[in-house]
């Protein structure tokens, strides 16, 4: 399989096992969706894309209302999203999304977990080069549909690599065209079952199973924290 496909397995969402854990991230970003635009999903492509991804993980309708409920309230105006980029052992780089209320104890969080199991924090900017910001989304193949000609529809709405495994398509593209894929496929009644916004490195590195180990470690307490959304790495 290609590197999109490797990349989405080895997404940091299959740690969220615990339900207690992953409600309460996805929770914070239909909020923020809904904050910056229209609570109604249908006037709102960023919230539509949330609550799909929610409903994906199995998040009960009435967490979803809540969430989207919250963003008129008072306490949400000044959640930020705020990236960190840092540095850990084996030449392992690490970009941080946050969504947050206190970035005072966001930064001291993720520093403390960085510095405490060998890496360190980096200057703003310091790994923007190093990553590549993609559009990728996930939807199943309707019986009849032939991938070449849904290939050509989407280039124009920004497509830049699509493949297929057991029934499951996954397209990428520019995340500047989030946007445009996700409308083009709602034009052709194909309902996306998730979509999200990677970071993928441009430049990835292997590492031994002994070295994954100290990664893991790092990577479980960030995304243990209540304020991280999203982290990835440049490993392969």
């Amino acid at each position: 399989m290609g590197r999109a496909f490797e990349y989405r397995k080895a997404s940091k969402l299959k740690r969220w096992g615990a339900m207690s854990k992953l409600f309460p991230k996805l929770g914070k970003i239909i909020t923020m969706a809904a904050k910056e635009g229209s609570s109604d999903p249908d006037m709102n492509s960023k919230l539509r894309t949330a609550i799909i991804n929610a409903k994906a993980e199995n998040m009960p309708k009435d967490n979803i209302d809540a969430a989207i409920k919250r963003a008129s309230a008072k306490d949400t105006a000044s959640m930020l999203e705020v990236n960190f980029e840092g540095k850990a052992p084996h030449g392992v780089q690490i970009y941080i999304e946050t969504m947050t209320d206190n970035n005072t104890r966001t930064v001291a969080n993720v520093k403390n977990i960085l510095v405490k199991n060998g890496g360190e924090m980096l200057n703003k900017g310091s790994l923007e080069f190093m990553f590549d910001r993609k559009a990728l989304i996930e939807f199943t193949l309707k019986d009849g549909v032939d991938i070449e000609e849904l290939e050509l529809e989407l280039i124009d709405a920004g497509l830049e690599d699509i493949e297929v495994e057991d029934g499951v398509v996954l397209i990428t593209g520019d995340y500047t065209s989030f946007g445009t894929l996700n409308d083009a496929l709602e034009s052709m009644d194909i309902e996306i079952t998730k979509a999200n916004l990677e970071r993928m490195a441009n430049a990835p590195i292997a590492i031994t199973d002994e070295q994954q180990v100290d990664i893991d470690k790092i990577l479980e307490k960030l995304e243990d924290d209540e304020d991280v959304q999203k982290v990835f790495t440049n490993v392969i």
